[in-house]
């Protein structure tokens, strides 16, 4: 497996943006690595902090081929600058980064929810696209699974990250539900903007007080809502539950007396004031009304650092993960290389005694009756498990090494099992081979299901 691609480490997003695909470009992209004459899979992961080609070239193709071919096309897609900003990575070190990947270990926000499904999507869009088989497909899946249990075993997803993010989680304590309620935005800046699609994905409706009306009016098009001119604010403050204020303002645009005047007409209602702008755009003692609630930057700051402080700290009990399920894989997959070579060995050495015992059979030994051949046979196949079970546990432990290989081409030479081992190697033993989940079948098993296909 290799990786090639650019993220939020490597470039920046004027760069980025430039490789993000999606819908029928994603389509046309993976046609265009899928006709390279190196790469035999790949799976293309575009979101807006990460461009990345998961591939598997050609059997017997270096790394190296495959990696510049796939530099190409990206070139093509982006144009020759992005080849600075680009990372290219292979074999064991490049099944860590898409674990750390998976994990959200490598987001720009460390523990988000959302590159699991973005990555999810990537393959799903391959597998349609006939771009994705046998050779990517464990690794893929064993990523998914290292994702989980991140998930389940740390709390790097736990808590909020932003301001804005945990200003939303705050209206939560007071709101059940933003169903039904109305969310003032006060100012149109980028919190602001941040803020208003948080709140608008939870369905709040949404207003929008701007001294630019014309931003105002940008902003609520943005988040499907309604922008006022700035001398409506004090009514809009009547119909909010929600408010959330981010002028430039150096004096509160929200007094006291403003709300005061507001509470009034609201009828006992809760109103939810969280301030993130510096100076403050709501008068402290506006928190002093009842039934009003005020947060201003410094509480909220006071949120995101604990909710920080969690995450790395969590984020090292997930590196650790995302190592050990890389040995992990990498003993299985080593493992996995010995099978066929146990397999053809294992059938090289029962077709000699088998033929040995056939001659027999035909020969002195034809007088036996059927009972006696049959435990004639049972005794062959008793000798075949005894005189390799030695060679099968040290092949066995050589792969929890990751020697496998070496192992494997001596006893292939020794034997000339060349064929037979590509034989092994290419019959379908079981139908969830790549599932991490699944046991992986014994070199006995493996053997006896060749023969019964055999028959």
């Amino acid at each position: 497996m290799l990786i090639v691609g650019l993220s939020h480490h490597t470039a920046p997003i004027a760069v980025r943006e430039r490789l993000a695909v999606h819908g029928e470009a994603h389509e046309q992209a993976l046609a265009r690595f899928r006709a390279l004459d190196s790469v035999c899979e790949v799976v293309m992961l575009s979101t807006c902090n990460r461009v990345e080609i998961y591939a598997a070239p050609v059997p017997d193709v270096p790394f190296e081929r495959a990696i510049a071919a796939i530099t190409g096309v990206l070139a093509d897609l982006g144009g020759r600058e992005v080849i600075a900003h680009l990372r290219s990575t292979s074999d064991q070190a490049a099944i860590k980064h898409l674990f750390r990947v998976a994990s959200s270990l490598d987001s720009l926000v460390v523990g988000e929810p959302q590159i699991l499904g973005q990555l999810k999507d990537a393959i799903r869009l391959a597998e349609e696209n006939h771009s994705l088989g046998p050779r990517l497909t464990p690794v893929l899946r064993h990523a998914m699974q290292v994702a989980k249990r991140v998930r389940t075993e740390t709390e790097i997803g736990s808590g909020q990250v932003s301001i804005p993010s945990v200003a939303v989680d705050l209206a939560h304590r007071i709101f059940e539900s933003f169903e039904g309620h109305v969310a003032l935005l006060v100012g149109a800046g980028e919190m602001a903007e941040a803020a208003a699609k948080l709140l608008a994905r939870h369905g709040a409706k949404l207003i929008v007080v701007n001294r630019s009306h014309d931003r105002g009016t940008e902003l609520a098009n943005t988040v499907g809502g309604e922008a006022r001119r700035w001398d409506r604010l004090q009514e809009s403050l009547v119909e909010a539950d929600i408010v959330v204020t981010s002028t430039a303002s150096p004096t509160p645009v929200i007094t006291k007396e403003l709300v005061k005047g507001a509470c009034k007409k609201r009828r006992g209602r809760s109103l939810f004031l969280i301030d993130i702008a510096v100076p403050r755009d709501v008068a402290p003692d506006v928190n002093e009304l009842e039934n009003v609630y005020l947060y201003d930057i410094d509480d909220l700051s006071r949120a995101v650092s604990k909710t920080l402080a969690v995450r790395a700290a969590e984020a090292e009990r997930a590196e650790r993960i995302v190592i050990d399920e890389t040995k992990r894989f990498a003993i299985r997959r080593s493992q996995e290389a010995v099978t066929p070579v146990v397999v053809a060995l294992r059938e090289r050495v029962h077709e000699v005694l088998a033929s040995e015992l056939e001659r027999s059979l035909k020969g002195r030994l034809k007088h036996l009756s059927e009972e006696d051949r049959e435990s004639l046979e049972a005794m062959t196949q008793a000798a075949v498990n005894k005189l390799l079970h030695g060679p099968t546990a040290q092949l066995r432990a050589l792969a929890m090494q990751q020697r496998s290989e070496e192992a494997a081409a001596l006893v292939t030479d020794l034997f000339g099992l060349e064929e037979a081992v590509r034989l092994a190697a290419a019959a379908p033993l079981v139908e969830n081979a790549g599932d991490p989940q699944s046991p992986t079948p014994t070199e006995t098993e493996a053997h006896d299901a060749r023969r019964v296909a055999a028959r």
